[in-house]
């Protein structure tokens, strides 16, 4: 790919990449400067901004970039501000040689002609598990590799559950789920805890349920859907949720649950650190689908990516790069630092065989699904805008689930 066959850059791709990134990441600040002049010098922009130059994750950085032969000038950014760079850095032919950026931006810079596919750049994705791989793809192709990935999945609380009878292998499907929290209310206890909140992150957490009951994301109003909603109302309803998941992000759900009285919440491998600080103990299953089995839950996690450059000559040591930051040892570090499951099944291995408890977020995470596959691309934020507006109204009571979905559908066509 050459610079001139890419297509304008228009001012509608900033605007979707806002919309889609910050479920799940840090924020923090960089710089703007870009590559040096001398091929020598190769760039690297990331959204690990906590992550200083002494850190483990910049030493593997120069590390790669020794073995590859050349210096490392590496800048991290706010995810938000970073997909914006570089977009505007396209447009000035001016990309990093390597871009790390949120997995929901990928298929949006692909679109806009900033990244190069995976065919042309000779980058290895063979041993990527497919459901993780497929939030790189858009158009049949494919654009980078993950460097991991998180998901949600219920944290659970032993103590809780057990004063109220509660057996947590019972609980595999929507029936049982909500069984199990009709007996924890009534043992005087608190039920389950979420982010509905009228932003990406309610969307973000309510997909488990959506796509559990079978739902697709071009079919709002489908029963399935509705199912989903109903489900949410219902826990409202009989008080097993609180009213506070309408303005409840994921971290101020977390708070409650740390607090020790609810017996279940939903969160994401980001918070494990906490759950060891929080008093009590606990443990962490798959979200059941509504007949059973695992629900899909969104990945999270950014992928390694290899945007277009005018001057062709710099792709071979890129490749380099960005093979040695996916490597199974790399991998497996970096991992193990961002609390993210692997993309392989040789490093996720690798990681339960160090920390038995990762296992439920392996399961999780191989049953995760991107929130732009199923080719949706830069159609996705419109239409999570839709899905967490719906949720608002259903959950809010100002509409049924099946009034909510129905106008939803219509404003996402």
């Amino acid at each position: 790919m050459h610079s001139s066959s890419r297509r304008l850059l228009a001012a509608v791709a900033v605007s979707t990449v806002v919309a889609v990134v910050g479920t799940a990441c840090s924020s923090g600040s960089g710089s703007t400067d870009t590559k040096g002049a001398g091929s020598g010098t190769y760039t690297i922009w990331d959204p690990y901004p906590q992550f200083d130059k002494t850190s483990a994750w910049a030493k593997l950085l120069n590390e790669c970039g020794t073995k590859a032969g050349v210096k490392i000038k590496r800048t991290a950014f706010d995810t938000s501000d970073l997909a914006n760079k570089a977009l505007l850095a396209a447009q000035q032919d001016n990309s990093p040689d390597v871009l790390i950026v949120d997995n929901p931006v990928v298929s949006t810079l692909a679109e806009a002609g900033v990244l190069t596919t995976t065919a042309d750049d000779k980058l290895d994705t063979s041993k990527v598990d497919p459901n993780l791989l497929a939030a790189g793809q858009s158009g049949g192709k494919t654009y980078g590799t993950p460097i991991g990935a998180n998901t949600l999945a219920l944290y659970y609380n032993k103590k809780v559950l057990k004063a109220a009878g509660v057996d947590v292998a019972s609980v595999k499907d929507w029936q049982s789920l909500t069984s199990a929290l009709a007996k924890v209310k009534k043992a005087g206890k608190k039920g389950i805890t979420f982010s509905a909140i009228g932003t990406e992150e309610g969307s973000f957490q309510f997909l488990p349920w959506f796509w559990g009951a079978g739902a697709k994301l071009t079919e709002l109003d489908s029963p399935e859907g509705v199912s989903a909603l109903s489900l949410w109302k219902n826990w409202l309803k009989e008080g097993y949720a609180p009213n506070s998941v309408l303005n409840n992000t994921q971290t101020t759900s977390w708070q409650e649950f740390a607090g020790g009285d609810y017996a279940f919440a939903e969160n994401g491998t980001w918070q494990l650190a906490g759950a060891e600080k929080a008093g009590f103990d606990y443990g962490v299953l798959p979200i059941p689908g509504a007949s059973g089995g695992n629900a899909a839950a969104p990945t999270g996690g950014e992928f390694v990516t290899i945007p277009v450059q005018g001057d062709t000559g710099r792709y071979a040591t890129t490749r380099k790069l960005a093979t040695c930051l996916t490597s199974s040892q790399n991998l497996y570090a970096t991992d193990t630092t961002l609390s993210y499951v692997a993309p392989t099944g040789e490093v996720q291995d690798k990681q339960v065989a160090a920390n038995p408890k990762l296992k439920p977020w392996v399961d999780a995470v191989k049953a995760a699904k991107g929130r732009t596959s199923d080719n949706l691309g830069t159609k996705y934020p419109k239409i999570s805008e839709q899905l967490w507006k719906a949720v608002q109204s259903a959950l809010s009571g100002a509409e049924s689930p099946k009034e909510a979905f129905a106008k939803a559908q219509s404003a996402a066509q």
